[in-house]
C-alpha cells in the first residue's frame, strides 16, 4: 500500500494538522479536565475537528497519486494516532487518568474530518488548482 500513497502528501497535511489541529485538542482537554467547562471543550473540539479537515484537504490536494480521499483519510487519522499516542504516554507517564474511550471514541470525527478534507482536495485537484501557483503574476499571468 506505501506505492500507493505519496509520502510527501501525507507529510504536508500531517504537518498542517499538526499546526492547526493538535493545540485546539489539547486546549479541549485542558478545559473539559481543569476548568471543567463544557462549552469551551466543544468550541475547541470543533476547531480541532476544522483543523483535521484543513490538514487533510492539504494531504489530498497535494497527492500525486490520484487517490485524494485515501490521502485524505490517512492524513487526518495518522496525525490524531500519532498525536494520541503521545498524548497518553505523557499521561502515563505523569501519573494522570487516561481517557480510553474518549481517544478511541475520537477516532471516528478525525476519519470524518480526513473524509471531507479528501473531498475538498479532490474538488480542488477537478477544478485546476494546483498546490504551489499563484494565479495572475509571473510571466503566464498579469497583462
Amino acid at each position: 500500500m506505501s506505492e500507493r500513497l505519496d509520502a510527501s502528501a501525507l507529510k504536508s497535511g500531517a504537518l498542517v494538522c499538526l499546526v492547526f489541529a493538535i493545540p485546539f485538542s489539547l486546549g479541549a482537554r485542558w478545559a473539559a479536565d481543569s476548568r471543567n467547562d463544557d462549552g469551551l471543550a466543544i468550541a475547541l473540539t470543533l476547531a480541532a475537528l476544522a483543523g483535521f479537515v484543513i490538514g487533510s484537504g492539504v494531504g489530498a490536494w497535494v497527492q500525486t497519486k490520484g487517490l485524494p480521499l485515501l490521502h485524505g483519510l490517512v492524513t487526518a487519522s495518522g496525525t490524531y494516532l500519532a498525536a494520541q499516542t503521545v498524548f497518553i504516554i505523557a499521561r502515563l507517564v505523569t501519573g494522570r487518568d487516561v481517557h480510553w474511550f474518549a481517544a478511541l471514541f475520537n477516532v471516528t470525527p478525525a476519519l470524518f474530518a480526513g473524509l471531507i478534507g479528501g473531498v475538498l482536495g479532490m474538488v480542488l485537484q477537478r477544478r485546476g488548482a494546483v498546490p504551489g501557483r499563484s494565479s495572475g503574476s509571473g510571466p503566464q499571468g498579469g497583462s
